[in-house]
This record gives C-alpha cells, structure tokens and sequence, in this order.
C-alpha cells in the first residue's frame, strides 16, 4: 500500500457519501444545503502544500460543490458525470499524470470504474459493500465525518511530508 501512495500527485474525490454524508437538504424555497467536514478541508488543504493536487468528479450538479471547490482551492471540478471516466481521462490529459499517480476515493457503485482504474482506490467505511472489494484503503469514519482527511494524512506520511506540512503548528 504505501509503493502505491508514495506515486500519488491527484487526489480525487467523489461528493456525496465521501466529502459529505450523503444527505442533501432542501429548504421550503428548495435551497439545497450539504455538511462538509473541516477537517477532511484541512487535510486537502495540507494535501495541496505537499504539491498534490486535489479534484472533484460528483454524479450530481450542485452550486454548493462549486463553493466549497472555490473555499479549498480546487480548480479541476467535473459534476453530473454519470461516466466518471469520461472527466477522468480529460484530468490525466490536463495533468500529464498515468493512472498509477492517481488516487480516487468514492463510495457507490457508479465509482467502481474509476476504483478499478487509479493506482490508489479508497473508501469511506459506509460505503455500499459492492465498493469495498475494489478498494486498497477502507477508512475508519464515514464519508462527511473524516474519512478524506484519513486518506490524506496516510497520503501525506507515506510520502514523507507529514512534518514538513504540520510543523507550522508544533512551533
């Protein structure tokens, strides 16, 4: 696991069930709301210092993906991508970057082909079971309460950068 971590230059993500809990809230005037986690925000904040690049590929289309993208400084953001290959091949195309520099963290069956495909396949712990055969990495918290930022922090240590980014806060 980590020969296949130390390769790693993107990070992508799926949304719904991984960078959130998978529930969507609509108020009475249909505003949609989403939680993110603060702390899988930070860990794609330390993952981009380290020099890895973070992107999103969401099945859905939402307004607030789009912000909480701007908030974290991630720029490349595909989203109603029922074919998550489709986005995937055009990132490694912008990038330069093969499949073996690529991890990908999703939880629902329309991620399997991205899971089969990167060199890195990660998982919320709530991820439906059909997922977690293709996974390398299954981690401890559910989606929306912490595991991107396990997936970070592993990204990070197997590569040797865990200091060097957090050393700013043992001062």
């Amino acid at each position: 696991m980590e020969e296949r971590l130390k390769k790693i230059k993107l990070l992508i993500l799926d949304v719904d069930g991984v960078l959130t809990d998978g529930r969507i809230i609509f108020d009475s005037n249909g505003v949609e709301s989403k939680f993110f986690n603060v702390k899988d925000g930070h860990g794609i904040k330390m993952l981009q210092r380290s020099g890895i690049e973070v992107g999103i590929i969401s099945g859905r289309e939402s307004q607030v993906v789009y912000n909480r993208a701007v908030e974290l400084g991630i720029g490349q953001v595909y989203q109603k991508s029922l074919d998550k290959l489709v986005p995937y091949r055009q990132m490694l195309e912008a990038t330069g970057l093969t499949d073996e520099q690529v991890a990908f963290m999703g939880d629902d069956v329309i991620d399997i082909p991205l899971l089969k495909r990167v060199g890195f396949a990660a998982a919320p712990v709530d991820a439906v079971q059909e997922v977690l055969p293709f996974a390398h990495f299954v981690a401890k918290n559910r989606g929306g309460w912490g595991a991107v930022r396990e997936l970070c922090d592993l990204i990070l240590k197997a590569q040797g950068t865990w200091e060097s980014v957090t050393s700013r806060y043992y001062v």
